[in-house]
Order: C-alpha cells, then structure tokens, then sequence
C-alpha cells in the first residue's frame, strides 16, 4: 500500500511531442513525479488519439505496466474548438462525439478523472443561449461518463464564464450528479480573486466536496501561461492548505515545453519546488 500522504502528476505538455510515450512515462519517474497527465487540446494530433484502436491503447498500457507509472488523468481541452455551448448543430455533434470518445479512452487506459475546460464557447462570443446549450451538453456528457464510472472535473478557466469555484458550483448544483465535479487551476483562480476582489481561500472552500484534484500553476496578473515557478504571485502555500483541509489529495504540476533547450532542467525544478511547498503542508 502506498503510504504517500499526497500525488503530483506531470502535465504532459511540460515535454517534447518528439519524446515516446515510453520516455514520457519514464521522464515522470526520473523528473519525481508519481503520474502523467495526458493532453487533448484542440490540435488535430492530439485529437487523434481519441481514435486509437485496440492495439494502440494496449501498447500505452503495455508501457504502463513496464515503466510503472500510470495515466491517472486527462486534460480535455479539445472543446475550446469544439464547445459544448455552440449553437452550430455540426459543432455540437463534434463535441459530444469528442466527449464519447475521450469517456472510453479513458476508461480503457483506466483514467479516473477527466479535466474538462469551463467554457461556453471559447472563440465565439457567449450569451444566455450558449450557457443553456452547455448545460444541455453538459448533462448529456454527465450521463455517459457515469455509465463507464469516470469522473468528469472541471477547470476553472481564465474567462469570465468558469474562472472560479463558485462559478463552477452553479453547475454541479444544476447537474447534480456525482460524475460531475471541480478540478480546479490554482493560478487561474489566483487571478480570479485579484481581477473581482473576493478572498482566495473562501473561494476555493464554496467547492468544499466536490474538488477531486488541483493544478497547481504558477501566474502573474494577467497571464495565465507559461510564468515559471517561484516568478509570479500564486500563493502555494495557502491553496494547498486549502485543498488539504478540503480531502484533496491529487495534485498535477502545470507547465508547459516552448522550446526550451534544458527543459528537462525545468521539470526537475519544477518537481523539487511543488514538493517543497507540498511537503511542508502536508508534514505540518
């Protein structure tokens, strides 16, 4: 039995695309981190794997078991191109099927919890008829990832619609249904309090049972990207002993690769510097 008071995962982005997914799941051992964070954004690539057949999804498996180290979670983000607030039938019908898609993906490689992108509608203007189609869509993803037992997570984003816990608990409470719950982005949500003025902590605590991991990312006011640890204005401290006392006990380390030479440097910093921050919570 792992006796590890806490997991920190690795964003799959904080790499190469070139690396395998052998030395991806290697890296999160060698960089200390406990799993991978798989990506689906919205490019056609990433897309795809939503597409593998059998062998493809054996063959990660297969790597699973060999590295030892698991894909607990996926990021979705692939409907910021294909919302599930659109009011075109062609995209909702996209994004539904990418929903399906991502839900048996996931079970398949045994993810338990898929991020899924607060957004109406990312590249559009959103309306009162856009946040009605979400909702509609929303239940109708609900609905299919409680057949296959998965649970759907919420990121709290960086626009107005979904860019705190309280905001996201508007649609826990309308769906009302244990597969729906908070993932939330710690930097995201940091900007959030600044930009409106409210306290931090008493955000994240109007989530209390229903926060089922945190990312922990690194922001400045804003800028939501690419801010390295220890350089912006995210108090770790105060949302781990937040997300502690709230039963959260999966974190992931959100970071990205953007061509840097020594990126392997970067995880391995980023690593020591949010097990510092952890340890010390959690050991207090």
């Amino acid at each position: 039995m792992d006796n590890k008071k806490y997991l920190l995962g690795l964003y799959e982005k904080s790499m190469p695309v070139t690396c395998s997914w052998e030395e991806k799941l290697l890296n999160c051992k060698k960089f200390g981190f406990d799993w991978l964070e798989i990506s689906i954004d919205e490019t056609d690539s990433k897309l795809a794997r939503l597409d593998w057949g059998k062998e493809e999804i054996n063959e990660l498996k297969m790597l699973m078991m060999k590295t030892g180290v698991p894909i607990k979670t996926m990021c979705l983000s692939g409907h910021r191109k294909y919302p599930l607030g659109s009011l075109d039938e062609e995209t909702i019908t996209k994004s539904l099927k990418i929903m399906e898609k991502a839900i048996y993906l996931a079970k398949e490689l045994g993810i338990r919890i898929i991020q899924l992108a607060g957004y109406d509608v990312y590249y559009t203007e959103g309306n009162e008829e856009t946040k009605k189609t979400f909702i509609t869509n929303l239940k109708k993803s609900v609905e299919m990832a409680a057949k296959e037992g998965v649970v759907l997570g919420f990121e709290t984003m960086e626009t107005s619609f979904m860019d705190t816990v309280k905001k996201s608990m508007e649609f826990i409470d309308i769906v009302n249904n244990p597969y729906l719950q908070i993932y939330p982005d710690m930097g995201n949500l940091t900007n959030a309090s600044l930009l409106y003025g409210h306290d931090l902590v008493n955000d994240i605590q109007s989530g209390m049972g229903h926060i089922v991991a945190a990312h922990l990312k690194e922001t400045i006011p804003g800028h939501y990207r690419e801010i390295p640890f220890g350089t912006g204005h995210t108090d770790f401290n105060k949302v781990i002993t937040c997300c502690k006392e709230l039963g959260v006990r999966m974190f992931v380390g959100e970071f990205w690769y953007v061509g840097q030479a020594d990126w392997e440097k970067d995880c391995i910093q980023a690593s020591v510097f949010l097990r510092e921050k952890l340890d010390r919570v959690f050991n207090d």
